[in-house]
């Protein structure tokens, strides 16, 4: 008993962090941390379509208009790993039935076959299109830049977010006038990498090859941490 009283006089001293320990009062701060690159990696999905009457000789002639992609590609430096067959694709076509209100009937079909290309070589991005475009490609559906070492540079990013995160936590518990307490917890909340750069060309014949600029890229991390609080 006269332990018990002893242990009741204590934090009777004490209420405030009494409190806090037995309500366990933490703080929740969200840090953000950004790094930028240079992109030295670009990839780009292109494809090429054909219409043709039958099935068959729409199929043959895309294919035939690959094969001379990836071989023109391939001497021109792109690894055979650097180059995927993405999406293959036949569809029929069909009549315009609203000339005459007739069923409509398939009078074609059309292949299109979308390719992943990876370039290391970003001084050699524009001719690598102009190449595709000399040997059939037709369509384009992207362009991504991104860095090669990704992991090193998110890392940086990563330790900008949790100095961040500190920052604010040590602002905030300032202002209100308690003590921040130890780390309970520190959550990545940081995506895959940088966001795609998308761009738009024409698939026009030039004089010179497609003029590409890659800029500069951010790399983005975001972190959670959870702070115990003493009053």
């Amino acid at each position: 008993m006269r332990i018990l009283l002893v242990i009741a006089g204590f934090l009777a001293l004490f209420p405030p962090v009494a409190r806090a320990q037995e309500a366990g009062a933490t703080i929740q701060v969200t840090g953000q941390g950004q790094v930028q690159a240079a992109p030295d990696m670009a990839t780009i999905t292109l494809g090429v379509t054909r219409q043709a009457t039958g099935a068959v000789q729409a199929l043959e002639q895309v294919a035939q208009a690959s094969v001379g992609i990836f071989e023109r590609l391939q001497r021109a430096g792109i690894a055979p790993r650097d180059m995927q067959t993405s999406t293959l694709n036949l569809r029929p076509l069909y009549s315009d039935r609203s000339s005459n209100g007739a069923a409509p009937r398939i009078t074609g079909y059309e292949a299109s076959n979308m390719v992943t290309i990876r370039v290391r070589d970003l001084d050699g991005l524009g001719g690598i299109l102009d190449m595709a475009i000399q040997e059939g490609a037709n369509q384009f559906n992207g362009l991504q830049f991104g860095v090669q070492k990704q992991d090193a540079l998110m890392d940086q990013a990563r330790v900008a977010a949790v100095e961040d995160a500190m920052a604010r936590a040590r602002l905030l518990t300032g202002a209100a006038g308690v003590t921040l307490g130890p780390v309970l917890s520190i959550t990545d909340a940081s995506g895959g990498g940088p966001a795609p750069v998308m761009a738009e060309m024409a698939f026009a014949r030039a004089g010179a090859a497609v003029p590409v600029a890659a800029g500069e890229m951010t790399l983005s991390a975001s972190v959670t941490m959870v702070f115990a609080l003493v009053p």
